[in-house]
């Protein structure tokens, strides 16, 4: 029995590992890393976000699988987590919108000369706000 479990965890381990490294590999081929890391002009420290990189697909694997208490510290850990998920999600959506062409074709269909980016900001605004709204009410429970 115990060897049953050893060997199924081993099988759940190795396929999130496949999983991410096909999600972080869909990552670097949009060009999210080498774009951040070209526009913090940080270009010596790759060895430091290769490592990060790949820690953060291991924890993010063992966060999955295991549900860890947050314990003390809370709502400090899960704001920095909500903002840290938060820019990441926004450079995601930005690489996938600049790789497909979205935002120039968008403009050229309702003749927008100048202002799209007021547009993605009240966008990224009300979305913020609507997360602050959400939370806040469940905030007391």
């Amino acid at each position: 029995m115990f060897l049953k479990e050893i060997f199924l965890c081993l099988i759940g381990l190795s396929a999130g590992g496949v999983i991410a490294a096909g999600v972080f590999a869909f990552l670097v081929m949009i060009g999210i890393f080498p774009r951040l890391i070209g526009f913090t002009r940080t270009n010596k420290h790759i060895l430091l976000y290769e490592t990060c990189i790949i820690l953060g697909g291991i924890l993010g694997n063992i966060f999955d699988i295991y549900k860890f208490p947050i314990g003390y510290g809370g709502n400090l850990v899960l704001g920095i987590y909500g903002i840290s998920v938060g820019v990441f999600i926004g450079c995601l959506v930005m690489s996938l919108a600049e790789t497909l062409k979205a935002l120039p074709i968008f403009s050229r269909r309702i003749h927008l000369g100048v202002g799209l980016q007021y547009i993605i900001l009240s966008i990224a605004m009300g979305k913020l706000l609507g997360s602050l709204v959400f939370f806040a009410e469940r905030f007391g429970q």
